[in-house]
């Protein structure tokens, strides 16, 4: 796979590699410590900060000046950045947490514009378990492994599997109430709807075709930078409810331009205040 990737993004799998070898013995752990006493939460919680230690010493060697934000850490470096990468070193945390091994390490590479936005120019998605590498760069497709990736061709919701993240109990009521009427609205008219706990692989999966589309409301950027990138390169679209930025606004529906099409306005009715 190595001879496909740009430099930036051979730096990306490098680094994702060498961290997921750590959490990998980390994660043949847990399923011991899900017996103690204590619980795994604390070791967890270590193995998502070593992780992130890992990742960033392997970016900032190959590409010293590049800013950072990240989950644990959140923004270092310049604030003048031209060049900042966006990770997450443990992507859904309570699937590692519980034994479960659909979780990944996420890194976005972000260029700023000379009109002082920013692109998301690179994403890479490895899920460990399933040593399964998801990566794009802006204008050269979205790959899985050696597999060119494209959205799925489904265009009615009746044969669409949706994705999302159900909010926890610290979420607001406001937000709460938006994801329930988005919900009941959708799910006498789709095929299904899944909450599998990591943000960045329900969107690689959405450029995969595993999923139709996907919706979540008040995500992170770094759970979704890589993944917008994805789904975009894939032939699909990963845009905001309304008209900003989700790496901004962390409201994000993605998917097929069929479906995108039909969830978008669905998602944004739902987040409207009852009359």
């Amino acid at each position: 796979m190595a001879f496909r990737l740009s430099p930036h993004l051979t730096v990306m799998a490098n680094a994702a590699q060498k961290a997921a070898k750590r959490l990998l013995r980390d994660f043949s752990e847990v399923e011991q410590l899900q017996v103690s006493v204590k619980g795994p939460s604390d070791f967890v919680s270590q193995a998502d900060i070593r992780a992130e230690q890992t990742l960033k010493e392997e970016l900032n060697k190959a590409r010293p000046g590049y800013a950072f934000l990240m989950e644990e850490s959140g923004a270092s470096g310049s604030e003048n950045w031209t060049w900042r990468w966006v990770v997450d070193p443990l992507d859904g945390t309570t699937n590692f947490l519980h034994g479960m091994p659909h979780w990944a390490i996420s890194i976005g590479l972000e260029r700023r514009l000379a009109d002082g936005t920013s692109e998301v120019h690179a994403g890479l998605i490895y899920a460990p378990a399933a040593d399964e590498m998801f990566w794009a760069e802006k204008g050269t497709g979205a790959f899985m492994n050696e597999r060119r990736l494209r959205v799925s061709a489904r265009r009615e919701l009746n044969e669409a599997v949706f994705a999302t993240g159900i909010p926890f109990a610290v979420v607001s009521a406001s937000r709460q109430r938006a994801f329930s009427r988005t919900l009941s609205t959708l799910m006498p008219q789709v095929a299904g709807i899944r909450r599998f706990g990591a943000a960045a692989l329900d969107l690689a999966w959405v450029a995969h075709g595993r999923f139709d589309a996907y919706w979540e409301l008040g995500i992170k950027p770094w759970d979704i930078c890589a993944g917008l990138l994805l789904v975009r390169e894939a032939g699909g679209y990963a845009t905001d409810v309304g008209d900003g930025d989700p790496r901004e606004t962390g409201n994000i529906v993605a998917g097929n331009p069929a479906l995108h099409a039909k969830l978008r306005p669905i998602v944004a009715e739902g987040m409207q205040p009852p009359a």
